[in-house]
């Protein structure tokens, strides 16, 4: 496909979503793309591999942007469960609130939230690092292998369950820890990496400095009987 301005436009009310993702996912697809009238439909601007931008008008169902190499996704309203799952590379910007395991597996590259997102955000990350101005539900974190959660706001039940080893930054209140997770000395080097991630997400309002980090204690690293009541 031509990569004119006037074919930028993707139509979901005179398109589908097949053909949505088949054109960005196409070699020929280069530059910036806006899908109008999304709606809350699933799984769109899926699987791509090449350096978009990609705006999203309006509400996105399940696993926007999921498995996202290189494109920069923003979607301008709500996501479903699962946006930015599995991402590897590239950014992903939800201007709105999220639902349940935003950024679950991702291995990379960034998701910034404006709003609250819901429970589990950041299950089993792997190396993304995920940025949530407002609030994150329970067991947030579960299962973080590596990269970073950075919660603005407060965090549920929980968090950071059987984490290995994420960093979990909380600027607010946090309802309880999960297994094996305990509050960890915030070094110069967490501080560093905070303030890159707020800077990069925008965020100029909120000191690194006002952040507790949280990590994991190291104790179901192997199995011990004396542990057996925290799996």
């Amino acid at each position: 496909m031509s990569a004119t301005l006037e074919k930028q436009v993707i139509d979901l009310h005179t398109s589908t979503v097949r053909v949505l993702n088949s054109t960005l996912q196409s070699e020929d697809a280069t530059g910036a793309w806006t899908i109008l009238h999304p709606e809350g439909r699933h799984s769109l601007a899926v699987g791509l591999t090449a350096p978009l931008d990609v705006t999203i008008d309006g509400q996105a169902g399940y696993y926007a942007a999921g498995m996202n190499q290189r494109a920069n996704v923003v979607i301008k309203g709500n996501a479903g469960p699962g946006v930015a799952e599995n991402m590897m590379s590239g950014s992903v910007h939800v201007e709105g609130n999220a639902s349940m395991a935003a950024g679950a597996t991702a291995q990379g590259g960034l998701l910034v939230i404006d709003g609250d997102a819901g429970a589990r955000c950041g299950i089993s990350m792997k190396g993304v690092s995920i940025v949530v101005r407002g609030s994150v539900g329970h067991m947030s974190g579960f299962m973080a292998q590596s990269g970073n959660l950075v919660v603005c706001g407060d965090a549920g039940e929980a968090l950071g369950d059987s984490l290995y080893e994420a960093r979990l930054f909380v600027r607010g209140t946090v309802k309880s820890l999960g297994a094996d997770c305990e509050e960890k000395k915030m070094t110069d080097e967490d501080l560093a990496i905070l303030k890159d991630l707020l800077k990069e997400a925008g965020i100029t309002d909120y000191p690194a400095e006002s952040f507790r980090r949280y990590g994991s204690a190291r104790r179901l690293y192997n199995f011990n009987v004396d542990n057996a009541s925290a799996y």
